[in-house]
């Protein structure tokens, strides 16, 4: 079984929390991963890298005039709970395992989780993947 160790310091302590199985929820929308001339409001991360916009965005909500580029049908998945700026390897665990079932992925940490998007079309079999992946 795959295996997540999951800490963070606490006072100058590194505590770890024993969580047997991770949650991961999927959100109910498609969304989009645009690239774009501008920031759109509404969107569920904007990144502005200096040259252009990265978006990801819900697909109802596009508006074509400032997009130059348009990669439709993701759903997003979402580690339900907190993970600490200190954990090291989570992505790259998560990222593994969908990989092995030939899953591409795209990536949005936040301050606090993590983001997953994936393919509409395989987002059922990627959860599956993602839920059954062990903590330790």
């Amino acid at each position: 079984m795959d295996r997540f160790l999951l800490g963070s310091y606490e006072e100058d302590i590194w505590v770890v929390k024993m969580v047997s199985h991770p949650k991961f929820i999927i959100r109910p929308e498609l969304f989009a991963i645009v690239k774009a001339k501008k920031n759109l409001h509404g969107a569920f991360a904007t990144i502005d890298d200096g040259k252009e916009f990265t978006l990801v965005i819900d697909q109802s909500k596009l508006k074509g005039s400032d997009n130059i580029a348009i990669e439709k049908n993701w759903k997003i998945i979402t580690y339900d709970g907190k993970l600490p700026f200190e954990l090291i390897g989570f992505v790259a665990k998560v990222s593994n395992a969908l990989a092995d079932e030939g899953i591409s992925i795209f990536v949005i940490s936040a301050y606090s989780t993590d983001h997953i998007l994936v393919k509409e079309k395989q987002s059922s079999k990627a959860l599956e993947k993602l839920n059954s992946l062990e903590m330790k």
